[in-house]
């Protein structure tokens, strides 16, 4: 496992980090990843099913305009549910030992 002492003693650094990038977020590219690019390119992309439901589509917050500020949101909801899925996970891992 890695070394995790620079967090220690830190969780306000960890939480600016992630505000940093999720207000950077708006500025990434809107160009398709990898997987999407080959799917368009042999013309298959189309029939693509989403398997499991889709809470915020493409990053777009309902009744937000602003797709920028919608991808904040986004971004944010994604990250308190990914810190609450893994804070969930690590109070879980530590009752068993």
């Amino acid at each position: 496992m890695g070394d995790n002492r620079i967090w220690r003693g830190r969780p306000g650094l960890v939480w600016w980090i992630v505000v940093a990038l999720v207000l950077l977020s708006p500025l990434a590219s809107s160009a398709p990843d990898g997987l999407e690019r080959v799917a368009e390119d042999l013309g298959f992309g189309e029939r693509a099913v989403n398997l499991l439901a889709v809470p915020l589509p493409d990053y777009l917050w309902p009744g937000v305009a602003h797709s920028g500020v919608a991808t904040i949101l986004a971004g944010l909801a994604g990250a308190a549910l990914a810190l609450g899925a893994g804070l969930g996970l690590a109070k879980l891992l530590a009752r068993r030992s």
